[in-house]
């Protein structure tokens, strides 16, 4: 089926993004999973491509695209190539990008946005902590006040880009008394005293995203690196949160989609019996239902992606996209696995490392259960 949402600034923008993945990303994409670790020059050239500043305004460096279609486009086509790539770039440009944004002063702006479009300044996010999982309003990382400062004590876990993040936009307990109400975000630059990293952590998939503990030990950070109001951190993350679901949700059709695509050649070329595996009834029909899954998931989120652009995106429809996408995303590659065989178990084909990468998107940015939850919710039960 057509897709109608896209329009031809959006397509002359796909390609310029496709030619940097080829270009840039897929000569390395082996090393990258070895070292665990996108290399830097990645995150500069994304930036002198002008593809992490999409929502920055220009005087900061950005591109000021201000339709996020185009942070979409972005989207699938990092997700194509990998879903490490996707998400670590995505909790940049996509995720970071609105707080640093909407909730910064003018000083800050300056002081953080023209680095961050050029990619010399990665950024990440440190909500999931230790015990908490998806529960944000349990927060046990505080921040306290001292001579204007704030004293920030605590951990994160799981946090994308952590390893080599130069900010992170930290969410701590400033009045325990307020509970939800009473989280406030730092922004905790590199080299602050007593702001600490973990091991890179031993993940099943996406070896290439780095990702790691974090840990702050009585870390002052000055007045001037809050981010939004004192006390005023809980309600900017939920926010936001249905445009971090939604990016998540584009991260998993494309994804998925790239794999099955080629699962289709695959499955013209192999031979088993004398003809093409696609060939059997059975095969074929399982193709037939995989595909019929992604386009009309892909119909689903391209809604979305629209009602968002158009600032009407609910909270409840990014839950259902978010949910419905990671559950189909990982149906359709493991039923591409087993079309494989004993090859789709081999590190050395992509199917394989597709699988690993795919199933931590029915967990993060909230699990499935939270987003069932959300909507159950809405359905007044």
């Amino acid at each position: 089926m057509r897709r109608t949402i896209y329009g031809p600034d959006h397509e002359a923008f796909r390609e310029s993004v496709r030619e940097f993945v080829t270009r840039t990303v897929e000569p390395r994409a082996e090393e990258f999973i070895e070292r665990r670790l996108i290399d830097r020059e990645v995150w500069r050239e994304a930036g002198r491509q002008g593809l992490l500043g999409l929502e920055v305004p220009e005087e900061y460096g950005g591109g000021a695209a201000g339709d996020y279609r185009f942070n979409a486009v972005l989207t699938e086509e990092l997700a194509g190539q990998s879903m490490a790539l996707a998400s670590s770039l995505g909790i940049h440009f996509d995720v970071c990008a609105p707080y640093l944004v909407e909730l910064t002063t003018e000083e800050q702006r300056k002081r953080w946005l023209p680095r961050f479009c050029a990619g010399e300044l990665i950024t990440a996010i440190g909500m999931t902590e230790p015990g908490g999982g998806s529960d944000l309003a349990a927060l046990r990382t505080t921040a306290t006040r001292d001579r204007g400062d704030w004293i920030v004590t605590g951990s994160k876990t799981f946090i994308t880009n952590g390893y080599q993040a130069d900010l992170v936009i930290v969410a701590a307990r400033t009045s325990p008394e307020k509970r939800a109400k009473g989280i406030t975000l730092f922004a905790v630059e590199s080299g602050m005293p007593g702001f600490e990293r973990g091991r890179k952590l031993d993940k099943v998939g996406q070896p290439e995203a780095d990702t790691a503990e974090l840990f702050f030990e009585d870390v002052r950070v000055p007045a001037e690196n809050v981010i939004g109001e004192v006390d005023r951190g809980f309600v900017a993350m939920m926010e936001r949160l249905p445009q971090e679901r939604l990016g998540s949700a584009v991260t998993n059709v494309a994804h998925a989609a790239a794999v099955l695509s080629e699962t289709l050649a695959y499955a013209r070329e192999r031979k088993a019996f004398g003809q093409a595996i696609g060939s059997f009834q059975h095969n074929k029909f399982t193709l037939a239902d995989l595909v019929t899954k992604i386009d009309v998931t892909r119909a689903f989120v391209d809604q979305c992606v629209a009602a968002h652009a158009g600032g009407e995106l609910s909270a409840v429809d990014a839950a259902k996209a978010k949910m419905w996408t990671a559950d189909v995303q990982n149906d359709v590659i493991d039923a591409c696995v087993q079309l494989y065989g004993g090859y789709g178990y081999m590190r050395e084909y992509r199917v394989a490392r597709a699988w690993a990468d795919a199933r931590v998107t029915r967990i993060w940015a909230g699990s499935n259960e939270i987003m069932r939850e959300i909507v159950g919710r809405d359905l007044g039960l």
